[in-house]
C-alpha cells in the first residue's frame, strides 16, 4: 500500500510536467505547420532564443519587477495581519476603518495608478499600487481566522480564566492561522499583478524598467518573441512565488492540520 501511495505521488508531480511539454510541441507543430509568421505568434523555440539572447535586459527588469513585488507583500502582510488584529479587537474599531480597506479593493488599480504617479515617484508608486493589491486578501482572510475560534475551545479557556493575552497566543492565532496562509498565497500573486500595472502604466510615461515595461517597449518594435519571453518570466515568477508560499503552508501546518496532513497521507 505504501509503495502504491508513493507511485501515485510520482504520477502527480510528473503528469502536469509531461502535459506542459506536450502543450509546447503542440505549439511549436501548429506554428511549423500553418505557416505563422513570427510577429503574429512566435514558436516555444524562438521564444526560448530570445530569452536566452536578452537575457542580460530582461533579467535585469526581472529583478527590478521581483524586488517591488516582495516588498509589496511583505508590507502587506505586516500591515494586513496587523489591521486584523486590531479589527479583531473591537467591533466599533471594525465598523469604522473597514469600510475603507474595502473601498481600497474595490476600487481597479488601473484607475489608481495613473493618481498615485501624479503624487509619488513611479517607483514608490508602483509599490504602492502593488501594495493595494495584495493588502485585502490578507487583512480579509486573517480576520475571518481570528473569528473562526472553535466555541468549544473558546468555553475551555473561559472556564480556566485565560487572560486576553493568552486567548490570543495559543487559541486565536493558531485558529487564524491557515486562514492567513490562504490569504498570504492570494496576496503573493496579486502583489505581481499590483506591480505589473502600476509598471505599465508607469512605462506610459517612459519610467518603467520592469518586465511591464519591456513588453510595452517590445509592443511598439513588433518584437513579439521578446514579448512571449517577457510573459514568460513574469508567469515564472508567479509560480515560483506561489510554490514557496505553499511549501511554507506545508510546513507550517502538516503535523496539526487537516489540510495540509491529507498532502502527506
Amino acid at each position: 500500500m505504501k509503495n502504491i501511495k508513493e507511485k501515485n505521488k510520482i504520477l502527480d508531480l510528473f503528469i502536469p510536467c509531461i502535459v506542459f511539454v506536450f502543450a509546447l510541441l503542440a505549439w511549436e507543430a501548429i506554428v511549423s505547420l500553418k505557416n505563422i509568421p513570427i510577429y503574429i505568434l512566435p514558436p516555444p523555440s524562438a521564444i526560448f532564443t530570445k530569452l536566452v539572447e536578452d537575457r542580460a535586459l530582461l533579467f535585469n527588469s526581472l529583478l527590478v519587477t521581483l524586488s517591488v513585488t516582495l516588498k509589496a507583500l511583505a508590507l502587506a502582510t505586516v500591515s494586513g495581519a496587523g489591521l486584523a488584529l486590531l479589527l479583531a479587537q473591537s467591533k466599533a474599531i471594525e465598523r469604522a476603518l473597514l469600510p475603507f480597506a474595502i473601498i481600497l479593493q474595490v476600487t481597479p488599480i488601473i484607475a489608481i495608478a495613473p493618481l498615485l504617479l501624479v503624487y509619488l515617484e513611479p517607483a514608490k508608486a508602483v509599490l504602492v499600487c502593488a501594495f493595494l493589491v495584495a493588502f485585502f486578501p490578507i487583512l480579509s482572510n486573517t480576520a475571518l481566522g481570528l473569528a473562526s475560534v472553535d466555541s468549544g475551545l473558546r468555553d475551555l479557556f473561559e472556564l480556566y480564566h485565560a487572560s486576553a493575552w493568552q486567548k490570543l497566543i495559543y487559541l486565536r492565532l493558531p485558529a487564524a492561522l491557515p486562514q492567513f496562509l490562504a490569504g498570504l498565497r492570494i496576496g503573493g500573486g496579486l502583489s505581481l499583478i499590483g506591480a505589473i500595472v502600476a509598471e505599465l502604466a508607469a512605462g506610459a510615461a517612459g519610467q518603467g524598467t520592469g518586465l511591464a515595461f519591456r513588453i510595452v517597449e517590445a509592443g511598439f518594435r513588433l518584437d513579439i518573441a521578446r514579448m512571449f519571453a517577457a510573459l514568460t518570466l513574469i508567469s515564472a515568477t508567479g509560480l515560483f512565488i506561489y510554490g514557496l508560499l505553499a511549501l511554507l503552508t506545508y510546513y507550517l501546518l502538516r503535523n496539526w492540520h487537516e489540510s495540509a496532513r491529507d498532502q502527506t497521507e
